[in-house]
């Protein structure tokens, strides 16, 4: 990860590490960027860049600076305005943009926000020109053969301009609505948009397959996004479900690319369970290519053991719906996601997408007539207890000869009926150590096992 920039984009608290100055300069550089590659390209058209952005105070403040270091440097841009981040990935693709931005902080709070960057193909932005974008933040950046520490303002008709792109959101909403197989009717389904990016949008898309949609949370006022609400506190949702009697329940986050669900029950969807029965829903139809689902290192070990026993392999990525996409591009897998609600569909899209995933759950649930509940019921979700020890010294904890030996002591204890993760923060002095097993206490057990180690040999703070 980079100095600025993380395997989420550049994030910080709004005019704290975060500023409208970052955000012009990055608008900046990459309307020069982008214009000055074509040129050298032998193409005479200015650079086009897509721009959206959440529900969060800020994220006008931010998008308002990148506009004016776009068009400064003579590249045009286009505005979806409040719209998903798979939205933007998805219109940089199909409409030939050189880029796209998305302006969002995805679960945190309001006062927090980010900038995504998105290439052409509606990936996640390559290393290499990340690296650039952080050189030039720092004021010199070496490219085309040159050190440049200003960038040529564009100048009389070489001025970018601004496009109102809603149509483009629009496109978007119609290319999922495409994607609805069966008809809604007659389901009552409830949807919990966080009051971040799916506030507009996701109602639009299950009332035009048919729903009975029922929404809460999707009145933003600058202030609420994910506050007591969407993918990360569930509990609101699950209570609706229950209460109003609805058949399954969604919930996304701040800028819509995860999604949770609730079944009618109650009981919590995660993003495990969306692997496990999506995964086995493609595998009975033949259409799980390479027989492989990607995870990363933190699903559930039940999902691994009931993996096993369909005859699914399956990959395990480093944290991060970037490592799982990468993964899946490099050896051809069609579904991958994390425990979290990152769900990707190869097929489909280019990044996770909550209102695509929860079509593809109801896609399931109506081609196999059953309810989410009983979708689910063979998966065993086994205990799991985490806990973040902050340490002077990420590396020396972990290589430490005696926090390994507890390690593997745990390991070897457990056996094939739970499993030991520990591993560093990408972004704190913290190690975390991890256990499922059959009971909450024998995790509990096993991880202070571990934890003690690292605290008696003084690593931790």
């Amino acid at each position: 990860m980079g100095k600025y920039f993380g395997t989420d984009g550049f994030r910080g608290e709004a005019n704290v590490n975060l500023t409208a100055e970052h955000a012009f300069s990055i608008g900046r550089f990459l309307g020069w960027y982008y214009a000055e590659s074509k040129r050298r390209a032998g193409a005479g058209e200015p650079a086009r860049v897509v721009i959206g952005k959440d529900t969060r105070r800020s994220s006008y403040m931010f998008e308002y600076a990148l506009v004016a270091g776009l068009v400064a440097s003579g590249a045009n841009a286009y505005l979806l305005h409040v719209t998903t981040t798979p939205s933007v990935a998805y219109v940089a693709r199909v409409d030939s943009f050189d880029c796209g931005i998305m302006i969002s902080a995805s679960h945190n709070p309001y006062y927090d926000n980010g900038i995504k960057l998105i290439n052409s193909m509606g990936e996640k932005m390559d290393e290499e020109t990340i690296s650039l974008v952080e050189a030039y933040l720092d004021g010199q950046v070496e490219v085309f053969g040159q050190t440049w520490t200003e960038l040529p303002p564009a100048q009389k008709d070489q001025i970018g301009y601004t496009v109102d792109y809603v149509s483009g959101r629009n496109r978007y909403l119609g290319y999922l609505i495409s994607l609805g197989i069966y008809s809604f009717k007659g389901m009552k389904v409830a949807l919990d948009c966080a009051n971040g990016s799916a506030w507009s949008l996701a109602k639009s898309v299950f009332d035009a397959l048919g729903a009975k949609t029922y929404v809460i949370n999707a009145d933003p006022n600058g202030l609420n996004i994910n506050l007591g609400a969407g993918s990360t506190h569930i509990e609101g949702l699950q209570k609706y479900v229950v209460e109003h009697g609805m058949d399954v329940g969604f919930a996304y986050d701040g800028d819509a690319d995860r999604c949770m669900a609730v079944d009618e029950t109650g009981a919590v969807i995660t993003g495990d369970h969306i692997l496990y029965l999506y995964g086995r829903y493609m595998k009975e139809r033949g259409k799980l290519l390479t027989n492989t689902v990607v995870t990363t290192v933190m699903s559930n070990f039940g999902l691994y053991k009931a993996f096993d026993e369909l005859g699914i392999d399956y990959a395990k990525t480093a944290v991060g719906d970037k490592y799982v996409y990468e993964y899946m591009i490099e050896n051809g897998c069609r579904i991958g996601g994390e425990q979290s609600g990152h769900i990707i569909f190869s097929k489909y899209a280019s990044t996770g997408d909550g209102i695509l995933t929860s079509l593809k759950v109801m896609e399931v649930m109506l081609a196999k007539k059953k309810k989410l509940s009983q979708l689910v019921a063979d998966l065993k979700i086994y205990p799991q207890v985490l806990v973040n020890v902050r340490v002077t010294d990420k590396k020396t904890a972990r290589n430490d000869p005696d926090v390994q030996a507890a390690v593997e002591a745990v390991s070897a204890a457990l056996g094939d009926s739970g499993r030991i993760l520990v591993r560093e923060s990408g972004t704190e002095p913290v190690i975390r150590v991890m256990v499922e097993a059959e009971s909450e206490e024998r995790c509990q057990e096993l991880v202070e096992q571990v934890v003690d180690v690292i605290r008696r040999k003084g690593h931790a703070v």
